[in-house]
């Protein structure tokens, strides 16, 4: 974050670092692992390389169509603009592309691989519930994470869950396909190698849920002292938070439903009732009351300080 106002966060580069680390560990050993098992290592490498160099440079791109979120002007949002075009100036930070999904679902993110690929995204619902002070402490937040660029750590680690992912539906599939339709010469090594690829994609899914829904949970407090410091209101975003929190439960499961896969980027998290674990393993954010005890903290300091 060089040359940014954003107060630095040692604490946070230290887990992105670890957190690459591992995730570069799992990533040898999952393809390792597909060769051992069976599958050609160009194979590999090409499903590989190509998934990791497509969700890089398209990231922002996936992220905004799979929101229905469309680039807007100034010309278009100027009260939106005027109040990033302020953080920025505050910040001392580029201007990411500003847009806006038309969603009742309450709730802000930002995405991109670098500075230049960055698009900070509202919906149109967080804009109708929020004040102007509500919204420029949320648009800091999601700023910060530009800023820290955690943003591009979480897209870079994200990558190989989705290929670990698709790798285990895909040998699931042939493998139910292949012991079903082998006949009595051809034995079942296709089948046995599908499911094969289906336990090292499997644990290769596990393990990068995990360290990337640790990172997310940090990184969300961190975005928060960030936008408290910079705007000196964190007051503000508590308040923005426990609106968010609180509409939530009255936004339609299916609506919820849909934009769950980006909750890692967001806010606030999006869950439908349904389902839903409040396990801290495995939540993308940290609980709401830690979030708004560490506001206050903040804001203590900032009144001593005064």
């Amino acid at each position: 974050m060089a040359g940014s106002k954003f107060r630095p966060d040692r604490g946070l580069t230290a887990r992105m670092v670890t957190t690459m680390g591992l995730l570069a560990l799992v990533y040898m050993a999952f393809i390792a692992g597909l060769v051992l098992v069976g599958l050609n290592v160009w194979l590999v490498l090409l499903i590989v390389v190509g998934f990791a160099l497509f969700s890089y440079f398209a990231s922002d791109r996936i992220a905004m169509f799979s929101m229905g979120a469309k680039e807007v002007s100034p010309r278009q949002a100027p009260e939106l603009h005027a109040l990033i075009d302020r953080l920025c100036a505050m910040a001392d930070m580029p201007k990411p592309r500003v847009g806006i999904a038309d969603t009742d679902v309450p709730n802000a993110f930002a995405t991109g691989h670098n500075e230049k690929s960055a698009v900070i995204c509202v919906t149109t619902g967080l804009m109708r519930r929020l004040d102007s002070s509500e919204l420029e402490s949320v648009l800091a937040h999601e700023l910060s994470h530009i800023a820290h660029r955690d943003v591009m750590v979480m897209t870079i680690a994200g990558f190989l869950g989705i290929v670990a992912g698709f790798l285990t539906q895909a040998g699931l599939r042939f493998a139910v396909f292949a012991g079903a339709s082998r006949g009595n010469n051809n034995g079942p090594a296709p089948a046995v190698v599908a499911l094969l690829v289906v336990v090292v994609s499997a644990v290769a899914w596990v393990l990068s849920f995990l360290l990337t829904r640790a990172l997310s949970r940090y990184r969300e407090l961190s975005a928060d002292r960030a936008a408290a410091y910079l705007t000196g209101r964190p007051s503000t975003l508590g308040s923005a938070l426990t609106k968010i929190t609180g509409d939530m439960a009255r936004i339609p499961t299916r609506d919820l439903r849909q934009v769950e896969p980006f909750n890692a980027f967001f806010f606030a998290p999006a869950f439908s009732r349904k389902g839903f674990s409040f396990s801290q393993l495995v939540a993308t954010h940290p609980p709401m009351q830690q979030r708004l005890e560490q506001l206050s903290d903040i804001s203590r300091q900032l009144g001593q300080g005064r």
